[in-house]
């Protein structure tokens, strides 16, 4: 899977997510090794895929702070393959969690353009 670095030195990778055999939208999201969930995005976003809710969670932020997350299921393409996973929900920008890197290798070469590879861990 490729990716790329924004001007805004952030890791970026187009990902397709959507609700069970539905079509799917492709969503740009942020990758951030500091989130150990699956996927973020916004509720406007999980609105308009009709994905389900599936419970509420407990998460600590960056600063220490707790929220409540509204967590929904989600189907994503991930290394050409579906997965089902949790997604919460956020106002931020959609992110890439941990959780969905794991087993994968992360490489990404850190300047404006550079390219994001992420690719299975043999």
């Amino acid at each position: 899977m490729h990716g790329f670095v924004n001007q805004r030195c952030e890791a970026i990778l187009r990902i397709a997510v959507g609700h069970a055999d539905a079509p799917k939208q492709i969503v740009e999201a942020v990758i951030d090794t500091g989130f150990t969930g699956f996927l973020s995005l916004p509720p406007s976003t999980i609105t308009s895929l009709g994905l389900p809710w599936y419970f509420r969670d407990i998460g600590t932020l960056g600063d220490g702070s707790e929220v409540v997350f509204d967590m929904h299921k989600a189907t994503v393409i991930w290394d050409g393959k579906p997965q089902i996973i949790d997604v919460a929900a956020s106002e931020a920008d959609p992110l890439i969690g941990m959780s969905l890197l794991y087993g994968f290798k992360l490489h990404v070469d850190v300047t404006t353009g550079g390219t994001v590879t992420i690719a299975a861990i043999n």
